[in-house]
């Protein structure tokens, strides 16, 4: 018992040694506490050095946010995406606006016609009009209607005799007799009939570059489609990979899926199969079975 005790009571030095001890740390810990000893350190610091540090470190950062800055570049405004718009300080309705004038296949051609269509504020207008770019095309289209407007007192020669009103035998001659019609739109719509084979159908015209729907409607006032022409249809079944493909409205994605589909049922008995392949564009049905069969 006595060796117990022996070991748990300490003598009188050994006691005051421990209370010096004790006393010595919370001594420390209250000058920690109440000594700003950071704020001493900057004071030692020499000032003119802290100032020329913190100008070196304004001017850099005035750089980076330059260079962050978003910056404008010449741009066709049909083909702004969301993300573009957004950094060309549009609303979430307005960019919805141009984009659903361009799934109509419709084009903006002019600064005038953007905000008619967009109805962005004339602020905005103003500062992003300057880097609209388009087509030499449409530019020279508007510099004669510009002509047009100046010299709109003066009487306009015009030819009263058409050669046709059928518009798939409409001479460019012909297509100039409509007003909103120049050479350059009259040569790109001839193309296009070309590259269809003929318009079977009204809304084929609208899908021409650059044609606005107004002037669409203008063109049915003077032609029509009197006798649809005479298309010669591929075998979708004995079809060659290429000879799909050179197909309007078949890219080359919807070919790959129509030979996935013809692997998977051997042979078509009805075109109208073709509206069971996945992600096949229904919206193009019409147009695609002019040049297709089954047999």
């Amino acid at each position: 018992m006595k060796k117990i005790k022996s070991h748990l009571w300490y003598t009188k030095n050994q006691r005051n040694g421990i209370l010096f001890l004790i006393t010595s740390i919370v001594g420390i810990q209250l000058l920690f506490h109440f000594i700003n000893f950071e704020k001493s350190v900057l004071i030692a610091l020499d000032q003119t050095k802290i100032k020329t540090y913190q100008t070196q470190l304004d001017s850099l950062r005035k750089i980076s946010l330059a260079d962050k800055k978003f910056k404008l570049y010449p741009f066709n405004p049909n083909y702004i995406s969301d993300y573009k718009g957004y950094q060309l300080g549009m609303k979430t309705k307005e960019i919805d606006r141009l984009l659903a004038h361009r799934k109509k296949r419709l084009f903006v051609n002019s600064a005038k016609e953007f905000q008619k269509i967009t109805n962005i504020s004339d602020s905005l207008l103003n500062t992003i009009a300057p880097y609209f770019k388009f087509p030499d095309w449409v530019q020279k289209k508007n510099q004669q209607n510009k002509k047009k407007i100046i010299f709109k007192s003066q009487p306009k020669l015009r030819r009263v005799e058409l050669s046709s009103t059928n518009i798939n035998d409409a001479t460019l001659n012909d297509l100039l007799f409509v007003d909103g019609v120049d050479e350059y739109l009259a040569d790109r719509i001839i193309k296009y009939r070309s590259k269809l084979q003929g318009f079977s159908l009204p809304e084929q015209l609208f899908e021409v570059w650059g044609l606005d729907k107004e002037t669409g409607i203008k063109i049915f006032e003077t032609f029509s489609i009197v006798n649809k022409p005479i298309i010669v249809k591929t075998n979708i079944n004995t079809a060659s990979f290429k000879e799909i493909l050179s197909i309007p409205y078949i890219d080359y994605e919807l070919c790959l899926k129509i030979f996935d589909y013809k692997d998977e049922v051997a042979e078509l008995q009805s075109i109208s199969e073709i509206k069971n392949i996945e992600g096949f564009p229904l919206e193009n049905y019409t147009r695609i079975v002019l040049y297709l069969h089954a047999e």
